[in-house]
């Protein structure tokens, strides 16, 4: 109970004291994931949307594949991009393998089916709704998907979080391609494994209370933007 005591009490100390080497692992993390999650929506809202409106020869596969890579094993995704990034795979003249940029591609590339997928269903819904009137107005696709974007900007901002909460908390696929080296790729989960190995408990639970903040503040943001989606629905 000591020993639980005194972790408590030197995670509060690091969080309240401002710990530098806290502050670079969390700023490092909020970079990476934050990168990803922007790069996901330009490329996965777009898609999103596209699937729910439009229709065209392969569009019941491609949304079964997106759902289907939902459930990406991070790992599996760690090492599929370490050996494209590594030196003999196609993209190791880049040099991007242990570096922050890797673990970018990483994160986009486990958060993409979760944008796409989620903007898809709810997009669905809103073009059903809207549809006749589309139609009636004679707009062309890319109107239909620019009025659909628009209109659940919202419900869409819920997606992009939740898409932040699954990068975020990530840690194998950034650990394989990031390599977690101090100062350069070190984020809160892998430093957090780190910490916990070498005994250092109060500098792991002081990332994992930060990790912890981080994860309710999503939350609640995304309870507030679908309260102001269904005051804008239902006026």
């Amino acid at each position: 109970m000591d020993e639980l005591t005194t972790a408590f009490v030197g995670a509060a100390a690091l969080i309240l004291g401002a710990d530098p080497a806290l502050l670079e692992i969390v700023a490092l993390s909020l970079l990476v994931s934050l990168s990803a999650v922007t790069i996901a929506a330009l490329l996965g809202l777009p898609l999103g949307a596209v699937l729910a409106a439009l229709r065209f020869p392969g569009r019941r596969v491609m949304i079964v594949a997106v759902n289907a890579l939902m459930g990406l094993p991070p790992v599996v995704v760690g090492l599929f991009i370490y050996l494209l990034l590594s030196n003999s795979g196609p993209l190791g003249a880049l040099g991007l393998l242990y570096t922050p940029s890797a673990m970018v591609i990483a994160q986009t590339v486990l958060v993409m089916p979760i944008v796409v997928a989620l903007a898809h269903e709810l997009l669905s819904s809103l073009h059903e709704e809207y549809d006749e009137l589309f139609r009636s107005l004679g707009l062309r696709p890319a109107a239909v998907l620019a009025t659909l974007l628009w209109e659940g900007r919202f419900g869409l901002v819920t997606v992009l979080l939740a898409g932040f909460g699954r990068a975020i908390a990530e840690v194998g696929a950034v650990m394989i391609v990031g390599g977690n080296i101090a100062h350069l790729t070190r984020v809160m989960t892998t430093a957090i494994a780190l910490e916990t190995a070498k005994g250092e408990i109060a500098q792991a639970l002081a990332l994992g209370l930060v990790l912890l903040v981080l994860a309710f503040t999503v939350n609640l943001l995304v309870a507030l933007f679908r309260q102001a989606a269904m005051r804008l629905a239902y006026g």
